[in-house]
């Protein structure tokens, strides 16, 4: 069962658990589920948004550009550790997530990409506008931190700004 949400309601507990880490699901030639630690929750065109950032090697980018939609799932009390670490630290390229982390999988209500029951707060979205990050116009402290030289250049962000199209509480 659902239950729909304001999401303004649990945005203080949505905006807490983020830099803990909360998961951002896609499902294009499967459902995948990483966990992220940033990200912002607001209003952008005068539409509720959710804004991810995912590097360009990451196999939920690849998903993201194919279906242009995704869903944030929160936890309400504590996250599940077992989740966390398949989730944080393992492929969608090489493994079934679903089956490693034991997810049960909520259909969703508005777009095609499930919610996950054991993180239950669920935000359904629909990309509005993706744009890849530019180096140059991040200051050099955190350039350096987060985006060493590689080969083959640094692993950028590609930042998604999705509309909330549905909100719920998996019960």
């Amino acid at each position: 069962m659902k239950e729909k949400i304001n999401v303004t309601e649990y945005a203080k507990q949505i905006t807490e658990a983020l830099p803990k880490g909360i998961l951002l699901n896609t499902n294009g030639d499967r459902f995948n589920s990483m966990v992220i630690g940033w990200g912002h929750l607001g209003t952008l065109w005068g539409r509720p948004t959710f804004v991810v950032y995912v590097r360009q090697s990451r196999y939920t980018k690849e998903q993201l550009d194919k279906t242009q939609e995704f869903t944030v799932s929160t936890y309400l009390e504590a996250s599940d550790p077992k989740i966390f670490k398949v989730c944080g630290t393992m492929s969608g390229r090489d493994i079934d997530k679903v089956t490693e982390a034991g997810l049960t999988l909520e259909e969703p209500e508005t777009n095609h990409t499930p919610g996950i029951k054991e993180y239950p707060i669920t935000l359904e979205c629909k990309v509005l506008y993706s744009q890849d990050q530019e180096l140059a116009g991040i200051p050099e402290d955190i350039r350096k931190k987060y985006y060493p030289e590689a080969e083959g250049g640094p692993d950028i962000h590609t930042m998604y700004v999705g509309e909330i199209v549905d909100a719920y509480v998996i019960r």
